[in-house]
């Protein structure tokens, strides 16, 4: 099993006050599995900058830290063209921002993977295309 996580389940794993992240204990049991290598991942080539947004907002002061380790995991990248080009497409087609399509390009591009992500909005919006999961209804497949 393979896995994109977007910014929404990251976040959620390393600001560990469950009462301001639900599911954190899924995010970080999620992250534990791809850090483990039981999981495998694969990321669209914004993500730790998104991620760093959201972290120098949210959490200022482990922000530096929090993006260093990241970086340091040396997660694989998809930078492909033909799948940014299927990004901009859900965008258009979706109505979301593209920042959110491209983790699911990813994942729609890459056999037997799929985007896990706790964005309620754009799960509701891009379903019908598949290969995406709400990280409540995560599940490791040993």
């Amino acid at each position: 099993m393979k896995v994109v996580v977007d910014a929404s389940v990251v976040v959620k794993w390393l600001i560990e006050d469950a009462t301001a992240e639900p599911d954190s204990e899924r995010a970080t049991d999620l992250m534990q599995a791809v850090v483990l290598g039981t999981v495998g991942i694969v990321q669209p080539v914004h993500w730790l900058l998104e991620v760093g947004a959201v972290l120098a907002r949210r959490s200022p002061a482990t922000a530096v830290a929090d993006l260093e380790r990241l970086h340091a995991m040396e997660w694989p990248v998809c930078d492909d063209s033909g799948v940014l080009r299927a990004a901009c497409n859900l965008s258009i087609t979706l109505g979301q921002h593209l920042f959110d399509t491209l983790y699911h390009a990813v994942a729609l591009d890459t056999p037997g993977t799929v985007l896990v992500t706790a964005d309620q909005r754009y799960l509701r919006a891009a379903q019908r295309h598949g290969q995406i999961c709400a990280l409540r209804e995560w599940r490791r497949i040993n």
